[in-house]
């Protein structure tokens, strides 16, 4: 016990520290919010990856999927790094970066008020953001419930309280930039806290043969007769697995808290650098996780998941390791939360406070008084979720639970659509991005009022948010060649600043002047 709880304090103590140190760089909105735009690719790809990967994936996601699917859900890790690290940063870290800087744009809702000209537009993104990450953020702590109960035998409430004022001294104190150097601390923790648990759960289990021939010998009539299933390459239910590889890797590109960090990114080198390290911290973390995961049934001796749910089943394959080790996972799964949660309230606050209430309810807002109304909300975000999950913790309130679940697909069929094709067409209109905004947001929103009158592979919030993202960009492209088409000269200048000719090394480009 002592060894756990001087490792939390020198967590905690450093976290402190780095928030307060960076207060130097929290003096204006661009500095609180964007870290000044001089994040390198280091701070940027691992900020990425924290933000991406919670307690919800390690306790949540890891337990559940790796139940139903096995060994397979390993491909929701892989995943994970290719659609929604590599490829996201591929598409999306260079255009965005660019744009967002000529139009002078700050959040995901600015930018959008900026490229298509309407305030409307940016209002209605801020009023969905608000909606939906709320409840997001609450489901942060989810995780960490079973763990703090087996790791040190206090009330959830109180982790709950601790973790959320300690993220929030940190972020009020030194903004973005403080987030970012703790995000690359936490990562740290999270590569190493990982991979350290793999080794352990599986040697307890004889080693990863052993494990796998186990595994083999698993059965559950009630999801798949073959036998062996669960070792198998795709599992026992490939098509469901692939709606939650879908939703969780290509959901990414629509997140605000996530495309935001590409509006940070400092240069063209910590692009390429940031795109390599942040694929391979997704591949080691997201793919570790769902690995650990597969291995569950194995302990089904051990868990009642009708009685306990699937939180139980992580916990309970941590529940034998040294106490040294179980300290490393209580700072591993602090860690994955701590990093979203700073991600998600700093994405929250800004975004209500430059898109929603300056120049609609506050006129001429100065940039001191933007920090100073972001850093209450924060306060106020950061309340508001704690109450959201000691509520939900205490009570059998399943409606708070189920909003959760659709918070992800809400968010990303709402907005992957009109960013992609606002970074790449001109021809992407007004009234298109209002149509991805009321499908994505209004088709998760019937999924959770009304789930059993949808279809039965739809009745999934998995799948339905999967659906909304991927009918998103049929959507926007369809409604924008029917739709009168913005003015031509405010788009070539959104778009100028692509053209802008730059000087690369000869490896890049041949010179013009050669024969």
């Amino acid at each position: 016990m002592l060894i756990k709880i001087l490792l939390l304090c020198v967590f905690f103590a450093i976290m402190i520290g780095i928030g307060l140190y960076c207060r130097k760089h929290a003096t204006d909105v661009n500095g609180f919010v964007l870290g000044g735009r001089s994040v390198g690719p280091w701070l940027t790809a691992f900020a990425y990856g924290t933000s991406y990967f919670s307690a919800v994936i390690f306790i949540g996601y890891a337990g559940q999927f790796g139940w139903k699917y096995g060994i397979a859900s390993t491909w929701i890790g892989i995943g994970n790094a290719l659609i929604g690290s590599l490829l996201a940063w591929v598409i999306l870290g260079r255009r965005t970066r660019i744009m967002t800087q000529h139009l002078d744009s700050a959040t995901m809702p600015e930018f959008f008020g900026a490229r298509f000209n309407s305030k409307a537009l940016k209002v209605g993104a801020s009023v969905i953001i608000f909606i939906f990450l709320i409840p997001y953020t609450a489901s942060l702590y989810n995780g960490l419930s079973r763990l703090f109960g087996m790791a040190f035998h206090i009330d959830y409430t109180v982790c709950i309280i601790i973790m959320a004022v300690l993220t929030g001294i940190y972020v009020i104190a030194g903004g973005y930039m403080a987030t970012a150097i703790n995000d690359f601390i936490q990562g740290i923790i999270m590569l190493f806290g990982i991979i350290a648990v793999i080794a352990a759960v599986i040697m307890s289990k004889g080693g990863f043969m052993e494990a796998l021939n186990g595994l083999a010998s698993v059965e559950d009539p009630a999801v798949s007769a073959t036998p062996g299933a669960f070792n198998s390459f795709f599992g026992p239910d490939p098509l469901n697995l692939l709606g939650v590889v879908i939703l969780t890797s290509l959901g990414t590109w629509g997140l605000p808290q996530m495309v935001q960090k590409f509006y940070a990114i400092e240069s063209e080198k910590s692009i390429h650098k940031g795109t390599i390290i942040s694929t391979l911290f997704a591949l080691v973390v997201a793919g570790g996780c769902y690995f650990l995961g597969g291995f569950g049934r194995l302990f089904s001796d051990q868990i009642n998941i009708e009685a306990d749910g699937f939180d139980a089943i992580i916990p309970t394959m941590l529940s034998n390791l040294p106490d040294a080790l179980v300290g490393l996972v209580v700072l591993l799964v602090l860690s994955a939360s701590m990093s979203t949660l700073s991600s998600l309230v700093m994405a929250s606050s800004s975004t209500l406070t430059i898109d929603f209430l300056k120049d609609n309810f506050i006129k001429n807002m100065s940039d001191k008084t933007q920090v100073f109304v972001i850093r209450v909300l924060i306060v106020v975000f950061i309340a508001i979720s704690v109450v959201i999950a000691v509520i939900q913790y205490r009570s059998a309130v399943t409606f708070i639970a189920q909003l959760m679940g659709v918070s992800w697909g809400a968010l990303a069929g709402a907005f992957l659509a009109p960013l992609l094709y606002g970074l790449y067409w001109k021809g992407t209109t007004k009234i298109a991005c209002w149509c991805s905004y009321v499908w994505g947001a209004g088709l998760m929103m019937l999924n959770l009022l009304f789930r059993e009158s949808f279809p039965m592979i739809l009745q999934s919030p998995i799948n339905a948010g999967a659906f909304a993202m991927l009918s998103g960009l049929i959507i926007v492209p369809v409604v924008s060649w029917l739709t009168p088409k913005l003015d031509r000269q405010m788009v070539e200048n959104c778009f100028s600043w692509y053209e802008e000719p730059v000087k690369v090394p000869a490896k890049f480009a041949l010179s013009d002047g050669e024969e």
